[in-house]
């Protein structure tokens, strides 16, 4: 099994969503975070004064899987992400070791489904 970590921009969370529930893929949990990539931040106007945002917004979509769907979400999600500009995000994918369902009890990929 597997774990998508997925940062992405605020904007695009509800396109992502949309994009898994049509793929078989309705379970996510997200986090709004902060953070900069090689952007290194943003200039903002506000009131005619120039400030800089050191952090931009940015939301983590995390997704657990059975292996041979890795694929096909980390396509999803770069399709329904996509931009070509920088601040697109990044995917991140760990091995999960265990998953347990509390409410069954049941573990392995039958918690997961």
């Amino acid at each position: 099994m597997k774990k998508i970590e997925a940062i992405i921009r605020p904007e695009k969370l509800d396109v992502v969503r949309q994009a898994l529930e049509e793929s078989g893929y309705p379970g996510l949990t997200i986090t709004e975070i902060e953070g900069h990539g090689m952007q290194k931040g943003a200039f903002q106007q506000w009131r005619g004064e120039k400030y800089k945002l050191d952090f931009l917004p940015k939301v983590k979509v995390e997704i657990v899987c059975i292996d041979k769907d890795l694929e096909k979400i980390i396509q999803t999600l770069i399709e329904s992400t996509y931009t070509g500009n920088v601040g697109d995000g990044k995917i991140f994918v760990y091995e999960v070791e265990e998953v347990v369902r509390i409410r069954t009890r049941e573990r392995g990929e039958r918690a997961l489904v």
